[in-house]
Order: C-alpha cells, then structure tokens, then sequence
C-alpha cells in the first residue's frame, strides 16, 4: 500500500501538470477577454464584463464542484470543473463568429469552471500534505501554473495565423487553444490523480471515522464563521483577488487606448501573471516560517504600492504601469497563500470542501463585483482613481489581520 509520503508526492506532481496546463488555458483567454468584449458591445463601460462573468461564473462553479468533491473526491470534482471550461471555451469562440455580445457572456460564465478548478487544485495539494509544509505544497501547485500563465498570454502574436488556419475572428484563437488545455487537464486528472488525496487523508484522519460528510455551501459558510481563523483567511483571500481583478481586467483597455499592440499588452499581462504564480514557492515556505499573518500584511502593502504606482501611468504602455502590475501579482500571491493556509488549517479534513466552496464562492463575488465597477469607474473616473479606490480596499483587510487572533 503507497504511504502518505508517496502519495503526496504523487498528488503534488500530477496537479503541477495539470496547472501547467490550466493555467494556459486560462491566460490565452484572460489577455483578449476584455478586449472582445469591448468590440462585440462597443463600449468600454461593458468591456470589463467578459473578465466579470468569468469571475462570477467561477464563484458559482464552486458550488457544485465542492459539492461533487465532498461526496466523490478530488479527482470529480476537478474534472468537472475543467470540462465545464472547455465546454465555455467552445461557446466563447462561437460568439465571436457570430458576433454575439450575449453568447460570449454565456461562455465566459461556463469557463469560469475552469478558473474554479484551477483553483481548487491548491486545497487538493494541502489535503495530505503535514503542518509543517502545508504553506510550501499548497503553494508548489500555485506556481505550477506560472509555466502555463506566461505562455497563455503570448499565444497572442501566433493569433493571426491560427485564426486564418481555424477560420475563425483573430480575438477568439487563444480560446481554441483553451479548449484543447482544459480537455488536456481533465484527461491528466482523470488518469493519474490515484489515490484520490481528500479520500485518503478522510482514511488516515480520526475524525473521519464515522462521520457524516456535507458538501452544502451554508454547512461551509456555518464552519467559516465559526472559526476566526478560517474568518480571516476568506477576507483576506477576498479582498486581495477582488483588488487584483479589478485593476487586471482595466489593463489591457487603459494600454489600448494609448496604441499599445497585442504583442505588448499579452507581454504585460504575462508579467503581471509571472509575479502571480514565480514567487509562490518562496511565499509558501515564509507562511510555513513566519505565519500566515505576517506574510498577508505583506502581501497588502504590496498591493497598496501596485495601486498607486498604477494611479500614476498614462495610457499605452509603460515601465511604470508594468512594474504595478507585477507588483500586483505579487501581492495577490501572498495573500491568496495566506488566506488559503489559514483556512485549511482551521478546518477538519473530512469538511473541507465544503469550507474551501463557500470560501471561493465569496472570493470569486467579490472579484466579480470589483471587475464589474472597474469598467464605469474607468469609464467616468478613469484607470488612476481605480488604482487609488483599490488601495483604499486594502485597508479593510489590513484591519482583520492585525486585529485578527493567532497565525
């Protein structure tokens, strides 16, 4: 029989395959996300609602994927979510054909699963994984996606030539590409992510003996708010995604208008996506170090500094605005690990989904809802008051966090 020391390696290295390829599914689409929308609409106030529905639609995708999860395993639950997201994928590059504003909001909402499975895939990581390194695992499956992130966003300049080969709109080939990552990931999972990590960590866990498993989003909410800790971790998580969508999804708008090309808007968002995911290793070894507490207070000044240097830069492209949105990414690692870290910590193996569901259900809201203002508060206030209104957010999380007992 493997021991749990095999098996999480095992576990590790297949979702760091199957990141690698989700993350580049979801990077292609992310860079041209705003950017259709904005030309199927034809308006920049409705531009940010590609990326806002994707957002929503990973929130909600949650749900069920807890759910399955809770009831089958990891292995369900991720698959799912990854075929939901090819399937969105499918949709979004039919909208672009025939030119539908409307379709292509269906489809971001069902690619959205994607984005929850990637998700996910971190609290799969942290399953079996021992106190001592849960910080380091959990993150080693965060940085994974690195690899496809960076190469997402690029596949812009070979768009062109893969949209004439398709036949398709040039804006709508990095979904092409999306598609194939997402069935890709599905095919990895399916195969190889045996045995499943939750059912064996519920097999070696005391508390699994016996007891009744709920995958339901209010029994998540309920184990929330009864642990501060697990409190914590969900605000901090939420605050920190919800300031980073907001100005991620304004970007590629606010470089456009200054006439910055595809090529330097996809190598932008590639940067902002590196400082996202290449540090998480470091990050999860300092939450392992120096708690989860220290390390999210980091990652907020950061974002604090990303917003205003952000309020600073002119339309177009410049180093300024590049340096932001790397900084930016930056401090979404270290309060998306932290945040994370607190909450596995707080809460028993055997209800876990359920916690982990309702957590990113009430993280993908709040980046919903700041992705959708980010769009009307570009449109009248314009992309320096976002920076500064972002930073202004950062406060609150902050507050918990010092305030905030332990870790």
């Amino acid at each position: 029989m493997i021991t749990q020391a095999a098996a999480q390696r095992r576990t590790v290295g297949v979702l760091v395959g199957s990141q690698v390829l989700g993350g580049t599914g979801l990077a292609a689409g992310i860079a041209v996300g705003s950017l259709l929308a904005a030309q199927l609409s034809g308006s920049d106030a409705l531009s940010g609602l590609g990326g806002t529905v994707q957002v929503l639609g990973a929130a909600v995708a949650a749900v069920p994927i807890a759910s399955v999860t809770s009831k089958l395993g990891r292995r369900y639950g991720l698959v799912l979510g990854y075929l939901v997201g090819a399937i969105g994928a499918a949709v979004v590059v039919t909208a672009g054909i025939v030119e539908s504003f409307a379709l292509l909001l269906v489809g971001c909402a069902l690619l959205g699963a994607g984005t929850a499975s990637s998700s996910a895939s971190r609290y799969a990581a942290a399953d079996l994984a021992t106190a001592q390194h849960r910080g380091r695992d959990l993150s080693i499956v965060v940085w994974a996606t690195t690899i496809g992130s960076v190469i997402g966003p690029n596949v812009l300049t070979f768009s062109p030539a893969l949209a004439k080969a398709l036949r398709i709109p040039t804006l709508t080939a990095p979904l092409a590409l999306s598609l194939l990552c997402f069935i890709l990931a599905s095919v990895l999972l399916w195969t190889l992510l045996r045995p499943d990590p939750l059912l064996m960590a519920r097999d070696l866990s005391e508390d699994g003996v016996g007891a009744t498993v709920s995958g339901s989003v209010w029994a998540g909410f309920a184990m929330i708010k009864a642990s501060p800790q697990a409190l914590t971790g969900v605000i901090t998580m939420a605050i920190g995604h919800a300031v980073m969508v907001g100005q991620m999804v304004m970007t590629p708008i606010h470089m456009n208008h200054g006439g910055a090309s595809l090529e330097i808007i996809g190598l932008v968002i590639s940067l902002h996506i590196l400082g996202m995911y290449g540090a998480s290793p470091l990050i999860g070894m300092a939450v392992d170090r120096v708690g989860a507490k220290a390390v999210g207070l980091i990652g907020i000044a950061t974002q604090v500094l990303a917003g205003g240097l952000a309020a600073s830069t002119h339309q177009g492209q410049s180093w300024a605005l590049t340096a932001s949105l790397i900084l930016l990414g930056l401090g979404w690692a270290a309060t998306f690990i932290s945040g994370s870290t607190m909450l596995v910590a707080a809460i028993s193996v055997v209800h876990r989904p359920a916690a982990q569901g309702s957590a990113d259900l009430v993280m993908g809201l709040a980046a919903a809802g700041a992705g959708a203002l980010a769009g009307v508060v570009v449109q009248f206030w314009g992309f320096g008051q976002l920076g500064l209104l972002a930073g202004a957010l950062c406060v609150v999380s902050a507050l918990r966090l010092v305030f905030a007992r332990g870790q």
